[in-house]
Parts: C-alpha cells; sequence; structure tokens
C-alpha cells in the first residue's frame, strides 16, 4: 500500500516537473534566436586589457575628435586604371562621404605607382562592430563591384570585421539546426528506437534554451561579455555535454531496470548511481572554462563563463527533466529492446566490452605501455603545430571580399597601406623617433600626423607641423608586408625595440600589427598560467570523488598525454589535410581547456564506477566489471560528443572548424585509446595501490584473489 502511494506521489511529481520545463522551454526559447542582439564583435573585444597597443588606442583619443575605423575601397584594372575608371572612384568617393556614419571629408584617392589600382580611404565614425558592419554594407552596395573589368573590394580593419560579423550572425540557425540534425542521428543509431531518441533531445533542447535565456540576461546586464566564438561553442557544448549526461543516465537506468520489478526503484537507484558522475563531470567542466576568467584576453574571459552557464544548465535539466520524463516512459521508450526484470548480470550484457575487459586483464601491462607509446609518437606532430599562427585576413575558410580586397592591396601598394602603425612620442623626441622609425627594416614611410579636419588625421607635407597633444605627437608608420603577416609583426616587435631606446621619448607603438602582437603575447602568458591552475582544480575534484590521490594524478597523466597526442595528430591534419595557414594563437589553450576537461569527464564516468565495483568485488575484479558496464555508453557519449562539435565545421573560421575537428578527434582517441585500454590496463596492473591513500587501498577482497590466482595459473 505504502509503495503504491509511493509511486502514485513520483509520478505526480514527475508530471509537475515536466510541465514546469516545457513552460520554461517556451518562455526561454525565443532567446535562442536573440543571442546575436546581446553579442559585441568589436575590435576592443580582443584586444589584451593591458598592452602597448591599447596603451595606444588610449593615445589616439586625443588626437581626434572621434574614434574611426578606416575601410579600404580598392579598385584594380590589370591592365591599367582608364580615365573613365578615374571618374568613378571620384564618383564614388562622393557617394561614400554621404554615407551615414562615414567621417568627411574624405582623404584623396591614392593611386598605385604602377598605374594598376586605385585605393580610397574611408574612416567609419565607430570602432562598435555592428555600427561598422552596416556602414561597411552600404559601402559595397554604393561600390557596385566589378564593372567592366574594373574589381572592387572593400578590405581594411573595418571591411575585415563586417566580415567576421556577418559569419557569427550565421550562428543562430545553421550551427543550431546542423548540431540538432547530428545529435538527432546519432540517438538514433545508438539507441535504435524509435521513441527513446526524442527524450534526451528534448532535454537538450529545453538545456539550450535555458542556457539562452541567462546568458542573454547576464549579457545585456554587463555581467558577461558574448561575441561570437563564444556564441557558437556555447550551442555545440550544451548538445554534446547534455546528450553525454542523458546516455549515462538512460544506461544506468536501463540495467536497473534488469533488477527492479517497477520504473520507480530503478530510476531511484539509478539517479543516485550516475549523479555523482554527473554532477561531478559538470563541477570539473565548469570549473575548468572558469579558470578561463584569468586570462589576459577579453575574448578568452568572454568564453568562460559563458560556456560554463550552458553547463550549469545543462546540469539541472538532466538531473530533473530527463529523469521526470523517463519514469513517465517507463519500460515502453526502449521499445523495441525493452529491458526485462530478469536480475542478469550487467557485466554479462555488454556485447564486445566483457572482452575487452578480459584482454586487458590477460596482457593489462603491455597494453599501457603500447597505447602509451602510441600516444607519445603521435605528440611528434607538435613540431608542426606552432610553424606559423593565422593572420587576420586567414581567418576564413572561404575567399571574403576583405581578403580579396587585402590581396589587392598587397599587389599594388606598401601592404600596409590603410593600416599603419602609430607612434606616440613626445613632441620633443618626435624628429629623432621619425629618423629612428624610419630606418627599421620594414618600415616604408613614417609621417606625423596633423589636423586637417574635423576628427580626421590629415596628410602632412614635409614643413606641415605635427599635432601636439598633452605634449605629445603622433606618427604614422607604413610598413611594406600586409599588417595581419609574420612580416609585418616581426617589424613592429623591431620598431617597438627601436624607438623605446630613444632617451626621454616614452615611445608607445600601436595600431593593427601592433593589437596581434600583443594579443599573441597574451596568449603565451594565458597557457602558462591558466593551464597548470586548470589541472590543479581537476585533480582536486578528482581527489574528492574518487578519494584517493593516485587515482587522480594517474587520469590526469593520461588525459594530458592524450591531449598532446591529439595536438600532434591535428597538426598533420591541418597542415597536411586541410591545408589551413596556421592556427590561431589562442587554439591550444582552447583546446586544452575542452579536452581535458570534457576527455576527464569519460574517466570520471569509468572511475566513478569502477570505485563502486571495487567496494564489493575487489580493485581489479572492479576494474574488469567497470569497464563492462561502462564500455558502450562512454564510447556512445564519445560519438555524439565529436559528432555535435564537428558541426563547428559549418562556421567558415578556420580557427572554429580547428577547434571542432581537434574536439572530435581527441574525444574519439581519448574515448576508444584512453578509457578503452590506457587506463584500465594500468589500473589494473596497479591493482589496490590505486586508491591510495584511502582504506579501499588495503583491502584485498576476493575478487582480487580470484583474478590474481587466474592470472598465475596461466
Amino acid at each position: 500500500m505504502a509503495g503504491g502511494r509511493s509511486r502514485r506521489t513520483a509520478t505526480l511529481v514527475a508530471v509537475a516537473v515536466v510541465l514546469g520545463w516545457l513552460l520554461v522551454g517556451a518562455l526561454a526559447g525565443p532567446y535562442a534566436g536573440r543571442l546575436g542582439d546581446v553579442a559585441t564583435n568589436d575590435n576592443a573585444a580582443f584586444l589584451p586589457a593591458n598592452a602597448e597597443a591599447t596603451r595606444a588606442q588610449d593615445l589616439s583619443a586625443g588626437f581626434v575628435t572621434r574614434q574611426t575605423t578606416p575601410a579600404l575601397v580598392v579598385y584594380e584594372r590589370t591592365s591599367g586604371i582608364t580615365p573613365a575608371d578615374r571618374q568613378r572612384v571620384a564618383a564614388d568617393a562622393a557617394r561614400f562621404a554621404q554615407v551615414p556614419g562615414v567621417v568627411s571629408p574624405l582623404p584623396p584617392p591614392i593611386a598605385s605607382q604602377d598605374g594598376q589600382a586605385v585605393q580610397v580611404i574611408v574612416p567609419i565614425d565607430s570602432t562598435e562592430g555592428e555600427r561598422i558592419s552596416q556602414v561597411v554594407s552600404q559601402l559595397r552596395n554604393a561600390a557596385d563591384t566589378d564593372r567592366d573589368g574594373l574589381t572592387v573590394d572593400v578590405a581594411g580593419p573595418a571591411g575585415l570585421l563586417a566580415d567576421l560579423i556577418e559569419v557569427f550572425t550565421a550562428i543562430d540557425g545553421p550551427l543550431l539546426l546542423v548540431t540538432l540534425v547530428v545529435v538527432l542521428v546519432v540517438l538514433l543509431i545508438v539507441y535504435r528506437s524509435p521513441m527513446l531518441w526524442i527524450f534526451p533531445l528534448l532535454a537538450a533542447g529545453t538545456s539550450y534554451v535555458l542556457a539562452a535565456l541567462l546568458v542573454y540576461h547576464l549579457a545585456s546586464s554587463g555581467l558577461v561579455q558574448l561575441n561570437g566564438q563564444a556564441q557558437g561553442i556555447l550551442t555545440v557544448l550544451v548538445f554534446g555535454a547534455g546528450t553525454d549526461y542523458a546516455l549515462l543516465l538512460i544506461a544506468r537506468y536501463r540495467e536497473e531496470l534488469h533488477r527492479h520489478d517497477r520504473a520507480w526503484p530503478a530510476l531511484r537507484t539509478a539517479w543516485r548511481g550516475a549523479a555523482p558522475a554527473i554532477i561531478a563531470s559538470g563541477a570539473t567542466v565548469i570549473a575548468s572554462l572558469l579558470c578561463l576568467l584569468l586570462s589576459s584576453l577579453n575574448s578568452n574571459r568572454a568564453l568562460g563563463p559563458v560556456a560554463a552557464v550552458g553547463i550549469a544548465a545543462t546540469l539541472l535539466v538532466m538531473l530533473t527533466f530527463l529523469p521526470a520524463l523517463l519514469l513517465l516512459g517507463g519500460r515502453w521508450v526502449f521499445w523495441p529492446r525493452r529491458p526485462r526484470y530478469d536480475h542478469a548480470d550487467p557485466q554479462a550484457k555488454h556485447g564486445v566490452w566483457g572482452p575487452i575487459a578480459r584482454f586487458v586483464a590477460r596482457r593489462a601491462r603491455r597494453v599501457w605501455l603500447v597505447t602509451a607509446v602510441l600516444l607519445a609518437v603521435l605528440t611528434l606532430g607538435l613540431t608542426q603545430l606552432g610553424i606559423t599562427t593565422l593572420g587576420q585576413s586567414q581567418l576564413f575558410t572561404n575567399r571574403t571580399e576583405s581578403v580579396a580586397g587585402q590581396e589587392v592591396i598587397a599587389r599594388h601598394y606598401p601592404a600596409g597601406t590603410g593600416s599603419p602603425a602609430t607612434i606616440f612620442t613626445s613632441q620633443a623626441t618626435a624628429r629623432q623617433v621619425a629618423q629612428v622609425a624610419q630606418g627599421v627594416p620594414g618600415v616604408s614611410a613614417v609621417r606625423p600626423v596633423t589636423a586637417a579636419g574635423p576628427g580626421v588625421p590629415g596628410p602632412s607635407g614635409p614643413n606641415a607641423p605635427p599635432k601636439v597633444v598633452d605634449g605629445r605627437v603622433q606618427l604614422e608608420a607604413t610598413l611594406a608586408d600586409p599588417p595581419d603577416s609574420h612580416a609585418a609583426e616581426r617589424t613592429i616587435r623591431n620598431l617597438r625595440e627601436a624607438v623605446h631606446r630613444v632617451p626621454g621619448a616614452g615611445a608607445v607603438v600601436g595600431g593593427f600589427t601592433a593589437v596581434d602582437v600583443d594579443t599573441a603575447g597574451a596568449a603565451a602568458r594565458d597557457r602558462n598560467v591558466i593551464i597548470p591552475v586548470v589541472l590543479l582544480v581537476i585533480a582536486v575534484i578528482l581527489a574528492l570523488l574518487l578519494r584517493a590521490v593516485v587515482a587522480p594524478l594517474l587520469l590526469i597523466a593520461t588525459v594530458v598525454l592524450s591531449f598532446l597526442a591529439t595536438l600532434g595528430l591535428c597538426a598533420v591534419i591541418f597542415r597536411f589535410l586541410l591545408d589551413f595557414p596556421g592556427v590561431d594563437q589562442a587554439f591550444p589553450l582552447f583546446a586544452f581547456v575542452f579536452l581535458v576537461a570534457l576527455g576527464i569527464d569519460y574517466n570520471i564516468f569509468l572511475m566513478s564506477r569502477v570505485r563502486e565495483e571495487s567496494v564489493r568485488r575487489g580493485t581489479r575484479a572492479g576494474v574488469l566489471a567497470g569497464l563492462a558496464v561502462t564500455g558502450g555508453v562512454i564510447t556512445s557519449a564519445g560519438v555524439v560528443l565529436a559528432a555535435t562539435f564537428s558541426a563547428l565545421a559549418v562556421l567558415p573560421l578556420v580557427v572554429l572548424v580547428e577547434l571542432g575537428v581537434a574536439v572530435a578527434v581527441g574525444v574519439l582517441l581519448d574515448t576508444i585509446v584512453v578509457r578503452s585500454l590506457l587506463v584500465p590496463a594500468l589500473a589494473y596492473d596497479l591493482g589496490p595501490a590505486i586508491w591510495w591513500p584511502s582504506r579501499l587501498s588495503r583491502a584485498v577482497r576476493h575478487g582480487d584473489r580470484t583474478v590474481m590466482a587466474v592470472k598465475h595459473a596461466r
């Protein structure tokens, strides 16, 4: 009687929970398509907080009445610019000056020395991304590109930023659709059920809209900063992690249905068994992501809390909404493969994983040695990783208009035209600093800035006095190489070194290329600071979960080895298969955070079950039972996560494609090799010592004695 009341109460609670979450989903759903409204994609969102380029940007505010971002409209006719072309350029420049947001009068058009190109510099009265994108769109419409063999491209910092924002605006639609389709297909393959896939997909979708609601309000209130990169990663992370948690809970529920005749006690036992591992997994990912708050780069700091909010929302939904759905569904949701109440040993019902476990037991030491050596061999590919880094115009997988325009500029002008380095120095040393700067290899020309109009740095003749602000003068140094090239970055470093040596100058060098240089320095600093902190945080969480010291250290060592092997393999893939020009400066850090945090998830799922089984059976028998029971579900979870991150490939940004490939390759490597062979073999070989210093390390149970007796008998 009491059991009947308990079942009715549980059913009523489940109905209330499901209705409550459906209401939340209905209210939060519209926010999934509105994240772009609160995303910030301007240049300031990616600048280092404390860097020389930032100081230069602050100083530049005194030399103009308003901050501007230049668009470079470049015309090219390889047979030579005609008089009609020049008339068209003049007419276009007049139209550009009338576009709202353009600062006029415009500087005169600049013809190339070879007579094949003309360039118009169009200052845009903003540094805010969305505003710049709108103005660039109007400039491109006004230019009416590619007429009668005369090509016209809008490039420069403004054109590049507009192309980036156009990519980010596609995140809400195509990326979400592709992610949903990928998850649906994988779930249908995993469950082979016409009904069961609905529950995890519904719960994952609810997690996403809840995360979107929270992130939207946090971003709109200024508590977190959202950019297109974080927005895209949020989508695949929530669906990937949410589906993983669902697979783990559903697998445990199916297992318990063999031991219980009713759904409620089976679900209660499954929740108690799976929830600690799921919570520990989520806590590990959240803690690792929040370590990005230690970054000196605003773009990295933006990703940390946004992705952490997504994981927190996913945990909440998967531990409440999904169990309620499963309880109401009962056994019938598994149709046509409904689990029977038969007290079957779960270790005997997991297909190939039982034989794999026995193989590990027979050759444990050989297995972990061979797999460790193979992973070490893959790390040799790291020699290809740092050969080149991506320039700003190399961020796209396709050839955008800004990239085409920059190529034209590089063919016909000193490639740094339109994106000069800016030097701020004291008035007394301005002439000396200019002479020193002019002598730096890679610097084509140096000139002081004069006031030529309202808010516009003007051209200077040989006798024009420079503009002086608070005792400082601004110099512009035109670089010989494209502003996003490695040669230009090398020139900036040499330029800084040269002008810093001028006594009393207090010289500060900034500009487009200087931002790239400082971003690279900040990225290196972030890797050195954040990676050790993430490892320490994960070690503490694992020690608390497993109540041991040896096991956490072992798991971290295997995941780090897997991470290095993944980077080595990906470096080869990027260079020789995908033909990417390099890797983004933030790629190694992002790859580390996601691969280590997500990779440790599968070891948490495995080792938490191994510990549970070790208490009953003994450590070595527990390793075999844990591997056999969790093998299928963890492998399925790895496939789901790899597939969802692969969805990033639909965005034409090299950095996101690289991150998607790295997480997919790393998760599969970790799931198939590290968690299936390396970790179980190491744990089996060490035996109870893996739980040191807990009491379990000193307990040799019947399972350990039986396993060792069989081993010695062979």
